[in-house]
Parts: C-alpha cells; sequence; structure tokens
C-alpha cells in the first residue's frame, strides 16, 4: 500500500505531520506538489515569490532523492489534479497540513469528502500554525480583535508540542510529474534575481543554520535592537516560515530552550498567528476593509505618478526611498521601515492601502495571505488592532530615531536627498486627519 503527502506551504521534511504520519504507517511514500493557480480564490505568487518558490522547491526534490523518494511535480487545479496522482500511485492514504485561507479550506474540504467517498484515508494536521484558529476565541465566542488579549489567550492554552524528527526513508514507486524548470518560476527577460540570490539561499537546510544563528549570535540583542534597520538584528525567519522551511513549533522549541532573551521574539510568532487567525475569519482580507466604517473613507483618483515614484523609491524621502530600494533589490524590507513606507503611501500619498499589499505582494519573498494584507489593515487603521486613524508616522521623525547616523539610508539611497519631495509631509498629514475624521463622522451617523 501506498500513502501520498500532498505538500503546500510546507516545504520541510523536519517536523512534518503529514509526512511523519505517512512514514509511520510504514508503507511506501508519495510526496506531491501541486502548482495550482488556477482554482477559483487562489492568489497567484508575486514575482519574487515565484523565485524563492523555485528554490525552496529544488533543495527539497533533493532532500527527497537523498531519501529515496521523488518529489512529484504536477500543475492545475489541485481538485483534478490530486486524485488523478491517487489513482497513478495506488495510494490509500492522503495526508496533508492544513490551510486557512478561505479558497484553500474549500478545495482541502471537498477534495476530503470525495477521496474518503472513494475509500481513501485521508487526514490533515496542524503544520504551520501554534494554535488552530477555532480553539482561540473570546469569552463570547467571538474571534479576538485586540492583539494583546489574543495573545494571552494563547499562551494560556497548552504549550505547543515537541517538533517531530524528519523521516529517514520516503521510498515509494515511480509516478510521472513535470520537470520544475517548466514551470517558468525564474524571471528571464530581463533577470532582475540578482540582488535576491546575492541576500538568500532558499531550503530548509539554510533555514535551520538561520535559526541556530539569529538565536546563538542576534537574539541578544534583538529586543533592543530590532527597530534600527542598519543593525541586522532581525531574525530573517519570516520567509522560512512564509514557504514553510521550518514550523513554527521548530521556531518556538529552539528560542524557549536557548539561553537568548526571547520575549520580544516570541511576541513577533504571536503577531503571525493572529494575522493567520484573522485571515481564517475574514477570508477576504486582502480585498475588503476589516473595519466596514472604512469603507466610507473618501480615497481621491488615484496618482499613478505617486504610486510609481513610491515603488521606484524616487520620492524624495530618504527613509522611503531607502525602504522601497531595499525591496526592490533584495525581496526584503526591515518591518520597522514597512511601517513608515505603508504609512506614507497610504496617509501622506492618499492611496489606498490595497495598492500597497499589491505592490508588496508582488516584491516580497515572504508575502504570504495573511500577514501581508492583515499589517498593510493595520497601518491604515482598518484592521484588527488597527494603529489609530490619527498616527501618521513621520519618516523624518522616524529616521532620526532609527537610523540616526544614516547608515541604511547612506547603504539604499544615499542620493534621495537631492530628489525634489513629491509631497509635502505636514500638508498630507493633514489632509489624512481631515480624511479619518470624514470615516469617523460616517461611523456616528
Amino acid at each position: 500500500m501506498t500513502s501520498l503527502v500532498w505538500l503546500r506551504d510546507d516545504l520541510r521534511l523536519a517536523d512534518n505531520p503529514a509526512l511523519r504520519a505517512a512514514a509511520d504507517r510504514g508503507e511506501e511514500i508519495v510526496v506531491l506538489f501541486v502548482l495550482d493557480e488556477e482554482s477559483p480564490g487562489i492568489r497567484p505568487l508575486g514575482g519574487a515569490a515565484r523565485w524563492w518558490f523555485h528554490h525552496s522547491l529544488a533543495e527539497l526534490g533533493e532532500r527527497i532523492a537523498s531519501r529515496g523518494g521523488t518529489l512529484v511535480l504536477r500543475r492545475g487545479p489541485a481538485a483534478a489534479v490530486v486524485p488523478e496522482v491517487v489513482r497513478d500511485a495506488g495510494a490509500t492514504a492522503v495526508y496533508w497540513n492544513r490551510r486557512y485561507g478561505g479558497p484553500e479550506r474549500e478545495i482541502d474540504t471537498d477534495l476530503k469528502a470525495r477521496l474518503r467517498g472513494d475509500g481513501v484515508e485521508v487526514a490533515s494536521f496542524a503544520g504551520s500554525l501554534l494554535f488552530e484558529p477555532w480553539t482561540v476565541k473570546t469569552g463570547a465566542g467571538t474571534p479576538y480583535g485586540v492583539f494583546t488579549p489574543f495573545w494571552r489567550a494563547c499562551r494560556q492554552l497548552p504549550a505547543p508540542r515537541a517538533p517531530l524528527a524528519e523521516p529517514r526513508s520516503l521510498d515509494g514507486p515511480a509516478v510521472d510529474g513535470e520537470d520544475l524548470d517548466t514551470w517558468g518560476l525564474l524571471p528571464t527577460r530581463p533577470d532582475w534575481a540578482a540582488g535576491l540570490r546575492e541576500r538568500w539561499t532558499p531550503g530548509e537546510r539554510a533555514a535551520r543554520a538561520r535559526l541556530r544563528e539569529f538565536l546563538g549570535e542576534d537574539a541578544a540583542t534583538y529586543d533592543r535592537a530590532r527597530d534600527e534597520p542598519a543593525v541586522g538584528a532581525t531574525s530573517l525567519l519570516s520567509p522560512r516560515l512564509r514557504w514553510g522551511e521550518l514550523s513554527p513549533f521548530t521556531v518556538w522549541e529552539a528560542a524557549v530552550s536557548s539561553d537568548a532573551p526571547i520575549g520580544g521574539f516570541l511576541s513577533e510568532i504571536g503577531w503571525r498567528e493572529f494575522a493567520w487567525h484573522t485571515l481564517f475569519h475574514f477570508p477576504d482580507l486582502a480585498t475588503s476593509n476589516l473595519r466596514p466604517a472604512f469603507d466610507a473613507f473618501p480615497w481621491p483618483p488615484l496618482a499613478e505618478d505617486r504610486l510609481d515614484a513610491w515603488q521606484r523609491g524616487q520620492t524624495g524621502v530618504p527613509l522611503v526611498d531607502a525602504g522601497m530600494r531595499e525591496l526592490w533589490h533584495t525581496g526584503f524590507m526591515h518591518n520597522r521601515v514597512r511601517m513608515v513606507t505603508a504609512s506614507f503611501l497610504v496617509k501622506n500619498l492618499l492611496i489606498d492601502w490595497r495598492r500597497g499589499e499589491e505592490w508588496f505582494w508582488d516584491t516580497l519573498v515572504d508575502a504570504d495571505s495573511a500577514s501581508n494584507p492583515f499589517n498593510w489593515q493595520w497601518v491604515a487603521g482598518s484592521g484588527a488592532d488597527a494603529a489609530p486613524y490619527f498616527r501618521v508616522f513621520n519618516p523624518e521623525l522616524q529616521a532620526k530615531k532609527f537610523d540616526g547616523d544614516g547608515r541604511y539610508i547612506d547603504e539604499w539611497a544615499p542620493d534621495s536627498m537631492d530628489i525634489e519631495p513629491i509631497v509635502d509631509l505636514g500638508e498630507t498629514r493633514r489632509a489624512a486627519l481631515a480624511a479619518y475624521e470624514a470615516v469617523r463622522a460616517a461611523g456616528r451617523s
């Protein structure tokens, strides 16, 4: 008998519950990945994410091969492809780790019912969140809308389980698959990924090495220096978690077992959980205001020239330009600078947060369907635990506070001071406050 393991955003062997369940069954294993960009509601990957995904999947295929198995690649709607591979492999059991987006859950629920109807054993597992979304609710049985009580409730639940060992053998029958290179995930004309190659090494082995490096070296200064973009005190684990090269259980156990001061870091893990729990309860997070009152926000007609200047890092506001150029070159941006650049787009340029979310989706290697829109809505003031409408990050004050010696700006946008600013920060702040006041007035009427 053969077990089929359907991988999604869990490109790893270690602490992979679905893979572990198949190995414990003691039968042959077929490991499958389906590139599904056709099913209704499934959001196609952005350009930077496609680059990371290609290399992470390639490394995973090598690791599976080293254990005697083959990573079967298929492309198409998962509802059609998975049953097809079940038949090709003669699989009697199918295992996967749960997904939490609305369209993904619909696909998985339907597949589970259909396969079971055909007599196939199907089981799903918790592999990407420490706490399942339906287990964390307020006393009234509703989702949390504020982070602090949400995280307090999580910490009162049983501690996250220990990570699972990776399987030693992945032997299984030969099943036809597609060649990764034919998927066209890498940029070629032009090849704009030089900065990504310079900055990153995707894959599970590099992810585990970075986790050890962070906890052994950088975590000691994390709480004190994480807001300073030039210091490099952040974990750089977000793309590793986004692609499932590391599970949150592995990160959690390594952190709490270390000697490093990890309180602030664990809260960031909690913020990631909060984003995913919010998406679970509000599947339209990337397109609809979480707070309906913000539907009344008076967005002016889109100024394409200002949006273009923001995207290219040509606004004449040094910290904003530095962040946007770091993003374009490396597929990443320091979190403090993400907040500043997002605030500038929404509150100084008065451009709808959804346009910024779309740009980050296309250019970030760590963009996922929960954290990306969740954080944009937080900055805009339309989301969960949102920054107050009157909070407008002043990029000049933020630069003085967190890049006082100018190292970050000098690295990424040394010429920005010579560019005429596209807006006056004071005037646009007042315009933003007036627009937000209109939202408040609409909510009172």
